[in-house]
């Protein structure tokens, strides 16, 4: 029976661990140029002006996400065709930001598949934010312009995604020094490689 007494140590001892494995997993320096760079091994001394990247578990389970993405699928395909956009880039954004979950709310308001904030719903003529093919439809339009805002520097375009693009433009046409943001670029870049890889 005494070993019951351990039990309690031993959640905490692996809800810390977890958390350690899951905010060691990413870090980041600007160079001279503001070059954001990444990398999960800063093994080189180049890195010593290196931060931490928190990183953020997605919201939904994986059988939720991946159930939702097969389900959504023919919606991201047709907003991806419709305003010419890597529809594996789509699905990156969709599961980091709301782990594809269609009823999605941040603590900002941002709602939906890919998190639309109600400005820039209307902003885009999103009538119903929470419709999944009109958020989506909406979504796609705002990433494609902030790729041809950003000249199609992906790392920019998703960082105005998160942060704003005046946040981006603020900060000399770099990734803003948020820790969200700077969590958020390399993760939804992941994805992106991984979706690529699977349409291959």
């Amino acid at each position: 029976m005494r070993y019951f007494y351990f039990l309690p140590a031993l959640v905490t001892l692996l809800n810390l661990t977890y958390l350690e494995s899951a905010i060691a997993g990413i870090y980041s320096f600007a160079d001279a140029n503001g070059t954001l760079h990444y990398t999960n091994k800063p093994n080189n001394s180049q890195y010593a002006g290196m931060q931490l990247v928190g990183y953020i578990p997605e919201r939904s389970d994986h059988r939720m996400r991946s159930r939702n993405l097969k389900r959504f699928s023919p919606l991201v395909e047709k907003a991806a065709r419709e305003h010419e956009i890597d529809q594996a880039l789509l699905h990156a954004v969709i599961t980091v930001e709301s782990g594809y979950d269609p009823h999605a709310v941040s603590h900002k308001g941002a709602v939906g598949l890919m998190q639309l904030m109600p400005q820039t719903a209307r902003r885009y003529g999103v009538r119903n934010i929470r419709d999944p093919a009109q958020n989506i439809q909406g979504g796609a339009r705002y990433l494609r312009d902030l790729i041809g805002k950003f000249d199609n520097d992906l790392t920019l375009a998703l960082a105005a995604y998160n942060a704003g693009e005046e946040a981006v433009v603020q900060y000399g046409n770099r990734v803003p020094p948020y820790n969200e943001t700077q969590s958020y670029v390399p993760r939804v870049l992941d994805y992106y490689r991984q979706y690529q890889r699977t349409a291959r």
